[in-house]
């Protein structure tokens, strides 16, 4: 579904990817983990159209897509949950979901309902707050609203940057619960994280990147079973 070759990325004079390869296939959860400045977020904008390759190729569903911008990326079936959530704090929480379907305004008023009934399905607090103004929303529940938002574009592949970050361990699991349920729902997901353990929990296959290059790339039971891997890449002890 989503193929990266020889990806590389600069900001300014600054090469942040390095000849990146990395592949997802239709159906799987797969995992891009690494530290910080590792390169995870901006190999999710190099994805999306936001900043473009100097190098390489990105292609989607067999087309190239590295020299679109970001609404016809949007457009073919990709759609973000960024970090730190991005909510628009002071539109009601069904503003904020419908800013999602900006792409699809042509779409038939039943299709955005049923949307809108997939996501309150998934998330009954947002529906309990749909009148609530998006930055009033506990950090949790803003997290379920970026979640929401990003499925309203109908993507068939969804990215997730940092999905449990700032979150308590309750909401983190709670979270990555949700996201195997909109991956058994037929959407196809890759997440940045960097709860290694977690991510790799519930994925099929993932990736370490360190410098901005791929270091690692296995099976999700592969990787949570090497301990050298954890300790050299991924912090853990």
């Amino acid at each position: 579904m989503l193929k990266l070759t020889d990806v590389v990325t600069h900001y300014g004079p600054i090469r942040v990817l390095r000849s990146l390869n990395l592949e997802v296939h239709v159906g799987e959860i797969v995992c891009l983990l690494g530290g910080n400045a590792s390169g995870k977020s901006t190999t999710m904008k190099t994805i999306l159209g936001v900043v473009r390759p100097t190098e390489g190729r990105v292609e989607f569903e067999g087309q190239r897509i590295d020299g679109l911008p970001t609404e016809a990326i949007v457009r073919r079936g990709i759609s973000l949950v960024p970090e730190a959530r991005r909510i628009f704090a002071r539109m009601t929480v069904w503003e904020n979901l419908a800013m999602g379907a900006f792409t699809r305004q042509k779409a038939p008023p039943a299709e955005l309902a049923e949307d809108f009934e997939r996501v309150y399905a998934l998330f009954p607090r947002l529906n309990e707050r749909r009148d609530q103004p998006g930055g009033t929303l506990s950090g949790g529940e803003q997290q379920m609203l970026a979640i929401g938002r990003a499925l309203m574009a109908r993507p068939r592949l969804l990215l997730m940057d940092e999905p449990s970050m700032g979150l308590a361990p309750a909401l983190v699991e709670q979270v990555f619960d949700i996201i195997q349920a909109i991956n058994g729902q037929g959407t196809t997901i890759l997440v940045v994280e960097q709860n290694a353990t977690v991510a790799l929990g519930i994925a099929s296959r993932g990736y370490v990147l360190q410098g901005g290059r791929i270091v690692v790339h296995d099976t999700a039971t592969a990787l949570l079973a090497a301990d050298h891997i954890r300790r050299a890449y991924l912090g853990e002890d």
